[in-house]
């Protein structure tokens, strides 16, 4: 081990992920892992991390930890006030990093230097709230260690990345496996309205506000596989969007799928944050 640092706050949510069990569906075990990999890929390489090294989600700011030896971190995703964002950052012994609220975004991710260092669970150090596997969730006064160095710092100062989108968010979708479920004007509402992120939203899958979609046919599926970014509809006729913790199989119908690039804003959308569907290329 080469440090290790003190939950004093936690915020609303902070876990420790990395890219997720990968490859283990088929066990009934979904992927969990960051909501916004993008994000959390470019903290650990600005720390100089190995691929798939653990690092903290912060949701909606609020940590505050304190290092007790000295560390060297990067914080990327939704930018939180107080704190410097993009580049690496040297925390002395004694000194106490703490995230205000974020300006933009939902999701902010914690790099340390050497990667945080927990005991993995089938392959993965990532707490998925839905199955329980990993970490529990961190509370004050955890103390986390911090694993070894792997490789040079990448001699860069400042990530030149933009901040998670502030207003609406547009992402591509393609039908799913059971859009023939949906009449023309169901799908036609999909890629038409403009929905809203609800507060009953987490790591699992953001439920979203807007009006019913009509099907084209009724009774219920027996249960099928699902994957992140799948679009299921409920009963409610309102679209669930599958994040990290989504659930392996499922018997509502999938109307569409989201565009892989485009998970990463889905992972960062905030309650309340109004969200379209297109079918066409979206230039960002």
């Amino acid at each position: 081990m080469s440090g290790r640092f003190t939950v004093l706050e936690t915020g609303p949510l902070t876990t420790v992920q990395d890219a997720g069990r990968i490859g283990k569906a088929a066990l009934g075990i979904p992927r969990s892992g960051a909501c916004d990999l993008g994000s959390y890929r470019l903290a650990n390489r600005l720390v100089g991390n190995e691929e798939g090294a653990a690092a903290l989600e912060v949701t909606f700011g609020g940590l505050a930890l304190q290092a007790e030896s000295t560390l060297v971190v990067a914080l990327t995703g939704a930018p939180c006030l107080g704190v410097p964002f993009n580049g690496p950052a040297t925390l002395r012994a004694g000194e106490v990093l703490r995230l205000g609220p974020p300006r933009t975004g939902l999701r902010t991710y914690v790099a340390v230097r050497g990667g945080v260092e927990v005991a993995p669970v089938l392959g993965s150090r990532s707490t998925d709230l839905l199955s329980g596997l990993g970490p529990a969730p961190l509370s004050a006064g955890d103390v986390l260690s911090v694993g070894m160095e792997h490789g040079p710092m990448p001699g860069v100062d400042l990530a030149a990345v933009p901040d998670p989108a502030g207003e609406e968010v547009v992402v591509r979708v393609t039908p799913g496996p059971r859009r023939e479920w949906f009449t023309d004007a169901g799908w036609a509402s999909l890629v038409g309205q403009t929905y809203t992120a609800s507060s009953d939203s987490n790591r699992v899958g953001v439920r979203l506000e807007g009006s019913r979609l009509e099907r084209a046919r009724d009774g219920e599926l027996p249960s099928e596989g699902m994957t992140l970014g799948a679009l299921q509809i409920p009963p409610s006729g309102l679209p669930v969007l599958f994040l990290a913790d989504h659930p392996v199989t499922g018997g509502y119908p999938v109307i569409a799928y989201v565009a892989a690039p485009d998970l990463d804003a889905c992972g960062q959308l905030r309650p309340g944050q109004t969200l379209r569907f297109t079918t066409r290329n979206v230039i960002r």
